[in-house]
C-alpha cells in the first residue's frame, strides 16, 4: 500500500511538472508576440545611450531582419558603422566588415552600443530559447504607482548555448502576458542588466516599442532600444550566408 502511495505521488508530481512546463511555454509564446509579431520581420531599430545625469551620449541606427529558425541579419546604418553587418544563424554569430574578406566569429554578448549587445537586437524570441517555471504572482514594479498591477513572475533557464543570457527572471502582465521587466544573468550567474519594456498602449498593449537596459556591473548609463517600425519581410536565402555577405553586396 505504501509503495502504491509513493507511485501515485510520484505520478502526480511528474504530471504537475509537465503541466507547469507546458504552461510556461504557452506564456512565453504569448509574450513573444508583443516583441515579434510574425516569423519573418524587418525591424527598424534605434539605440540611444543616456548618461547618468540624463544627457544624451550616443545614437545608432540598425535594420534588423529577424527570420524564422533563429536566423537574423543586422545592418548597421549609422555613418560610424556604415557597411558593417551581424549575422546570427542559431548559435553562431558573425561580424562582417566591409574591409575584410573573412567573417569574424563573435558572441551574442558582443557590445553594439552602450549596454545593447548583438544578441539583444538579433534575437527576439524567448519561447525558442528558454524553459522555466512559474514562480508566482507579484507586483509588476516596486514603485508605489505600479504596486496595484499584478504580474506573473517566470524564472527562465537557457536551453541552448548560443543565447545572450543564461538565466532570466521575467515579469509579464497577468491578463495579457505582455513583458514588463526582466533581470538578465550571464553564464557566471551574475546580474548583468535589468530591462524594462515600454508598450505602445499601456492600457491595452499590442507591441513593445522600447526596451530600456540598465547596466548592473560598471556604469550607470541607460540604453534605450527603440523599435521604430516593423513590417513582414522574408529575406532571400543568400542574405543569410556569411560567404555571400563578405562580398559586401548591396542590401536594402
Amino acid at each position: 500500500m505504501k509503495m502504491i502511495r509513493y507511485l501515485i505521488a510520484g505520478g502526480l508530481s511528474l504530471a504537475a511538472f509537465t503541466t507547469q512546463a507546458q504552461d510556461v511555454a504557452a506564456l512565453l509564446k504569448a509574450t513573444d508576440r508583443f516583441r515579434m509579431s510574425a516569423e519573418n520581420l524587418q525591424v527598424e531599430t534605434q539605440i540611444n545611450v543616456i548618461n547618468a545625469d540624463g544627457t544624451p551620449d550616443k545614437e545608432r541606427r540598425y535594420t534588423v531582419f529577424a527570420q524564422a529558425k533563429r536566423q537574423s541579419l543586422v545592418l548597421m546604418k549609422s555613418p560610424a558603422e556604415a557597411g558593417q553587418k551581424v549575422l546570427m544563424l542559431g548559435d553562431d554569430f558573425w561580424l562582417l566588415m566591409p574591409s575584410s574578406q573573412r567573417p569574424l566569429r563573435i558572441t551574442p554578448m558582443q557590445k553594439l552600443l552602450g549596454d545593447a549587445s548583438t544578441g539583444d537586437i538579433a534575437s527576439m524570441s524567448w519561447a525558442e530559447d528558454y524553459s522555466g517555471k512559474l514562480v508566482g504572482e507579484e507586483a509588476c514594479d516596486e514603485s508605489a504607482a505600479a504596486a496595484k498591477q499584478t504580474c506573473l513572475h517566470l524564472s527562465l533557464s537557457a536551453t541552448r548555448k548560443g543565447v545572450t543570457y543564461q538565466r532570466i527572471e521575467l515579469w509579464i502582465g497577468k491578463s495579457r502576458h505582455e513583458p514588463v521587466r526582466a533581470d538578465l544573468y550571464v553564464l557566471s550567474d551574475k546580474l548583468a542588466k535589468q530591462a524594462r519594456f515600454v508598450m505602445d498602449k499601456p492600457a491595452a498593449p499590442t507591441m513593445v516599442t522600447e526596451m530600456v537596459l540598465s547596466d548592473q556591473v560598471s556604469n550607470h548609463k541607460t540604453t534605450h532600444v527603440r523599435y521604430l517600425s516593423r513590417k513582414d519581410r522574408q529575406v532571400p536565402p543568400e542574405w543569410l550566408n556569411p560567404m555571400f555577405l563578405v562580398r559586401n553586396p548591396p542590401i536594402d
